[in-house]
């Protein structure tokens, strides 16, 4: 079959690999019908994530159908299509049984990586480096979903691959990032990054009761997206000072919470967006925590910091004395999909939600290439990619 494969950093190409087989009684294996190139794939694209090989295949986000089924599950049969978060879990441990998916203690085949950089086991995310398990990502033809029997969600045949393709990582992320924000009637919240993640927690913000939702991107592109889509007011932080323009929008008092849509490679202005390049280039400093900086800064006392942007590893100068003087509360973890997965098909089905609006882009997956390319340098306004095998 044909698959996106890492080569070095900024480089993937579609290569000829081995289709994938069942290796356990409760897999499936899904043809593709659409993949979406996620904010966090430029992470993998970049060479920002350790233990990604050569020859890997990546992306995470992705649905098709049901061409084989393992003797164990018996909740999917050939011919289903379906929709496929993008953590692995295993549905049975203490983490899957509280909702807490992509904590899984189990999907991770050896985790002694995980253990040494993060102290613990999380779940396996599919094509996403070594550390997280090293399974076969969905940029590709074919796809081995493992615990198929849990997490998969079923959807309808008759609605297109764009209203639901996003329900497998995107949306639930942007969702969850607004939920962690224990949203009030009344409350602001302003969101980092408009792109997919960040429309979506923009949208999900305001359906939990925000009264004011303001997004914050230097690309005219999304900051228009973010207005007319989600409904926002935004600031372009390349022409005006973010953090003083929210206080000014909040008379002085700050966001009551605050939504990182961006993670490791935030970009800031001046001295400062020097300082973390430079370091992030020559490794002193493995993410750049620009956002984070901010949001501390920009909040009000007694708020809510909720970080959905994927870091890595290690950030330094962060202002901890104003999040611990200010009384923040920081929230903060990759997406449990499968706990949100069929609420938000739901809405979808509803009408109350249509993810199509973000995709700007949809190339074959011999096109994957430039797909990331645009995607990274944000040419030809790229937003989101949609991928067709």
């Amino acid at each position: 079959m044909k698959a996106v494969c890492w080569r070095k950093a900024n480089e993937v190409r579609v290569e000829n690999v081995p289709d994938p087989k069942i290796l356990n009684p409760r897999d499936v294996i899904l043809k593709i019908t659409s993949t979406a190139i996620c904010g966090s794939d430029l992470h993998v694209y970049g060479g920002y994530i350790p233990t990604v090989q050569a020859g890997d295949i990546i992306g995470h986000e992705f649905m098709g159908e049901v061409v084989e089924v393992g003797s164990k599950v018996t909740n999917l049969k050939i011919g289903d299509r379906v929709v496929v978060p993008s953590t692995i879990g295993c549905g049975h441990c203490n983490y899957c049984s509280r909702d807490m998916w992509s904590l899984c203690d189990n999907s991770i085949p050896e985790g002694w990586i995980e253990e040494k950089l993060f102290g613990n086991i999380t779940s396996a995310i599919y094509g996403y480096s070594h550390a997280f398990g090293g399974y076969a990502g969905a940029q590709a033809e074919y796809i081995r979903v493992p615990f198929a029997d849990v997490g998969v969600v079923k959807v309808p045949k008759d609605i297109p691959d764009e209203k639901l393709l996003f329900i497998s990582d995107a949306i639930p992320t942007g969702y969850m990032g607004a939920e962690l924000c224990d949203i009030q009637p009344g409350d602001t919240v302003a969101v980092w990054g408009c792109g997919a993640v960040g429309q979506f927690a923009m949208i999900s913000a305001r359906l939990m009761g925000a009264e004011r939702v303001i997004g914050i991107d230097r690309f005219p592109e999304r900051l228009e997206l973010a207005s007319k889509f989600a409904k926002a007011e935004v600031i372009n932080y390349e022409e005006v000072d973010a953090g003083e323009a929210l206080k000014e929008m909040t008379g002085g008092r700050g966001p009551d919470a605050c939504i990182d849509a961006v993670g490791l490679e935030a970009h800031g202005i001046g001295f400062e967006d020097f300082y973390d390049q430079t370091k992030q280039k020559l490794r002193l400093e493995t993410d750049r925590p620009h956002v984070l900086r901010q949001m501390m800064l920009a909040c009000r006392k007694g708020g809510t910091l909720s970080i959905m942007g994927v870091y890595g590893g290690f950030v330094d100068k962060i202002p901890l004395g104003a999040a611990f003087n200010k009384g923040l509360t920081f929230r903060m973890g990759q997406m449990h999909g499968q706990k949100y997965m069929h609420k938000l098909l739901d809405m979808i089905m509803e009408g109350k939600l249509d993810p199509s609006q973000v995709v700007t882009h949809q190339l074959p997956l011999d096109q994957a290439a430039h797909g990331y390319e645009i995607f990274q340098q944000k040419k030809d306004k790229c937003i989101k990619v949609v991928l067709k095998p």
